[in-house]
Parts: structure tokens; sequence; C-alpha cells
């Protein structure tokens, strides 16, 4: 089964979430805020809403079946 575009970019935002909590986690800099204007900036706060909804359609692909090739 391959994956398509919604499933790869919701990865990639995933990703790109969780290494913002690893930063503001190790070091206390918010990657997101520094780069689109601060935690309240409108930017920011769209590009958190959208990892948190790719974090949610991301439960999807644990339940999905996966087909096996044998060769």
């Amino acid at each position: 089964m391959e994956s398509n575009f919604l499933d790869r970019t919701a990865l990639v935002l995933v990703i790109i979430g969780a290494l913002n909590w690893g930063l503001i986690s190790l070091f206390e800099f918010d990657l997101v805020a520094s780069i689109f204007g601060g935690q309240t900036a409108f930017l920011s706060r769209l590009i958190y809403g959208l990892v948190g909804l790719s974090g949610l359609y991301s439960i999807s692909l644990l339940f999905r079946s996966r087909e096996t090739t044998t060769e």
C-alpha cells in the first residue's frame, strides 16, 4: 500500500511538531514561534493547528491494513 500525499504531508508536520517539542524541552527554544513571529502570531498558530490536525489524522495510520509481499 503506497502512502498518498495527505499521509506524507501529515507525517512531515508531525515530525516538525515533534522536533519543535524536543527543542522546547531541551533548550527552551520554540523554532516555530521564532520563525513565524511569536507564539501568538497568526502563522505560528496556523502551524500549531496544522501539526495538531496532522497528529489526529496520523492516528488513522495505526489502524490501516498493510499489504505484505514475499519474494
